[in-house]
C-alpha cells in the first residue's frame, strides 16, 4: 500500500489523542511526564478543550499545580520516593510532626530538670529521670527529622537508637516511685528493665529484617505483656498497693494506664506496617504507608514520653502541695 499521507496524519492524531486521554485519566502516573514534555502538555490542552468541559479542565489544572512538588522534584536514587529537599516542605505533614516532636521533647526535658531543684527529696530522681528521657529523645529527634526532610526514608537506626535507652528509662521510673517509698526487690528493677530492653531490641530487628517481621512482633509483645503483667497483677502491683502517700499511688496508677493503653499504638503501627496486605506486599512501605507510620511513631512518642513525665511531676508537685 502506497503511503499516504492523510492517514499516516489521522492515526498520529488518534494516538496523540489517545495519549492524551490516558493522561487525563491517569494522572499519577503521568503528571511527571506531561510537567516536563511541552509536547505532551499541549496535546493535552488541544484534547481537553476538545472533550472537556471548563471545570473539568479547571480541575485538571488546579490537579497538576497540586501535585507540582511531584514533578519538581521527582523519585530518584537518592529519594526514592521524591519531595526531598534541604528544608521542610510546605505539605509534608510527616515532616511537621517531626519537627514537633522534636521541638515539645525539648520543652519537656528543659521543664523537668528545672523541677528537678524544686520537687521533694524523694522525687528528685524520677523527675530527673523523665528530663533524661525527653532530652535524649529530642537529640536524636534532631537527627530523625532531617533524615526525614532530606531522604523521605523512615529513620529506622535513629528511631530505635533512641527507644533502646529511654524506653528502659520510663520502666525504670516505675520502680523508682515504688523505691521512693520504701525498700523493694532489686532483682524486680532489672527483671524490667532487661525486659524493656529487649521488647524494643526485637522490634528493631525485626525492622532491619534481622529476624522474621512476624517472630519480632510476637517476643516484643510477649516483653511487654510481661512488664504489664508485673505492673497490674505481680510483684511491682504488691509493692504498688503498700505505697503510702495519694501521690505515689496516683503517679504508678497513672503510668500504669499510659503504659498498658498509650503503649499499644506502636504494636498496632507495627502490626499495620508490617504484617498486613494492603495496596503492597506486607513489609513493603509505599511512601503514604510509611509517612502514616512516622506520623503514628511521632506522635505516641510525644503522648507516652511527655505524660509519663507529667505524671510523675504532677505527682510530684501534690506532695509539695500537700
Amino acid at each position: 500500500m502506497p503511503y499516504d499521507e492523510k492517514i499516516h496524519q489521522r492515526h498520529y492524531t488518534e494516538q496523540v489523542e489517545a495519549d492524551a486521554k490516558y493522561a487525563y485519566t491517569h494522572p499519577k502516573t503521568s503528571e511527571i511526564y506531561v510537567a516536563t514534555h511541552p509536547p505532551a502538555r499541549q496535546a493535552l490542552e488541544r484534547w481537553a478543550g476538545a472533550n472537556l468541559s471548563p471545570s473539568e479542565q479547571k480541575y485538571a489544572t488546579e490537579y497538576l499545580f497540586a501535585n507540582k512538588i511531584n514533578w519538581q522534584n521527582p523519585p530518584r536514587p537518592t529519594c526514592p520516593y521524591g519531595n526531598c529537599g534541604a528544608f521542610l516542605g510546605p505539605h509534608d505533614i510527616t515532616g511537621t510532626t517531626f519537627f514537633i516532636a522534636c521541638n515539645m521533647m525539648l520543652a519537656f526535658a528543659l521543664f523537668f530538670f528545672v523541677q528537678v531543684s524544686i520537687v521533694p527529696k524523694q522525687w528528685k530522681n524520677s523527675v530527673l529521670c523523665a528530663g533524661l528521657v525527653c532530652g535524649i529523645a529530642w537529640y536524636n529527634y534532631t537527627f530523625m527529622k532531617d533524615q526525614w526532610v532530606h531522604t523521605q526514608i523512615s529513620p529506622t537506626t535513629f528511631r530505635y537508637t533512641d527507644w533502646l535507652v529511654t524506653v528502659p528509662l520510663q520502666i525504670v521510673e516505675f520502680y523508682l516511685i515504688l523505691k521512693a517509698s520504701g525498700p523493694v526487690n532489686p532483682a524486680l528493677g532489672t527483671r524490667m528493665f532487661l525486659a524493656s530492653l529487649f521488647m524494643v531490641l526485637f522490634g528493631w530487628l525485626a525492622e532491619i529484617d534481622v529476624m522474621a517481621k512476624l517472630v519480632g512482633f510476637v517476643l516484643g509483645c510477649a516483653c511487654w505483656l510481661y512488664i504489664l503483667y508485673e505492673a497490674v497483677a505481680g510483684e511491682a502491683s504488691m509493692y504498688a498497693a503498700k505505697l503510702p502517700t495519694a501521690a505515689s499511688k496516683s503517679a504508678f496508677n497513672t503510668l500504669k494506664v499510659i503504659f498498658s493503653i498509650g503503649w499499644t499504638i506502636y504494636p498496632i503501627g507495627f502490626a499495620i506496617a508490617y504484617l498486613c496486605f494492603f495496596d503492597q506486599p506486607a513489609g513493603v512501605l509505599s511512601s503514604l504507608a510509611m509517612g502514616a507510620l512516622n506520623i503514628i511513631y511521632n506522635l505516641a512518642d510525644l503522648v507516652n514520653k511527655g505524660a509519663f513525665g507529667l505524671a510523675v511531676w504532677s505527682a510530684a508537685a501534690s506532695d509539695v502541695e500537700r
